[in-house]
């Protein structure tokens, strides 16, 4: 019997360990409750929501209350024992956050139902440069432009000056052009 309970015991450490390396290494994480108020995600909702964020390199995961306690407490992370009352989902960052907070609200817009009017995954709270943050933020962090779409705009912003002084010191290599070929036919005129 002991050693049985030594056995639980090591695994339930294991998931701590496995999980507080997680949020050490993860740019962000998301607690939500996939179940709702009344009908929860099934099992292929949930099987593609864990796709659409593989994509993104994200992972989601439940992990039993306790346990994710524990492992927060381990990775320093504090102050999410009001968050884990009913049963959670935890969506790893490991890259841009704002991919996956996108994620995030365009799969719960997709699962609206009848009985569950908001969507589900529903996001109880967040994690994001050492500071709680509201679903009321995740969801402003949704509608910000990507990590790329901002460093497209950015080398657009650059491109265009460039771009623009290229064009102006062609145009006047360009006059020097036309100068010197009126200098050559005026001169071959001339010897005419």
């Amino acid at each position: 019997m002991e050693l049985k309970h030594r056995e639980f015991v090591a695994k339930k450490m294991a998931i701590v360990d496995e999980v507080a390396d997680k949020f050490k290494k993860a740019k962000f994480f998301i607690l939500t409750d996939y179940r709702g108020e009344q009908e929860g995600l099934n099992v292929k909702d949930f099987n593609n929501l864990r796709k659409k964020l593989r994509e993104n390199k994200a992972e989601y995961k439940v992990v039993k209350n306790t346990l994710t306690l524990l492992a927060a407490k381990k990775a320093g992370i504090n102050n999410l024992e009001n968050y884990l009352k009913e049963p959670t989902a935890i969506t790893f960052a490991f890259e841009d956050p704002i991919l996956i907070a996108k994620a995030m609200f365009d799969f719960a817009k997709e699962k609206k139902t009848s009985k569950n009017e908001r969507g589900l995954p529903l996001i109880k709270v967040a994690y994001l440069d050492g500071a709680l943050i509201d679903a009321a933020k995740v969801k402003e962090l949704a509608y910000l432009p990507s990590k790329f779409e901002l460093l497209s705009k950015v080398a657009r912003g650059i491109q265009a000056p460039l771009a623009n002084l290229v064009n102006v010191l062609q145009a006047n290599l360009r006059n020097l052009v036309y100068a010197l070929e009126e200098i050559r036919k005026q001169k071959v005129n001339l010897n005419n």
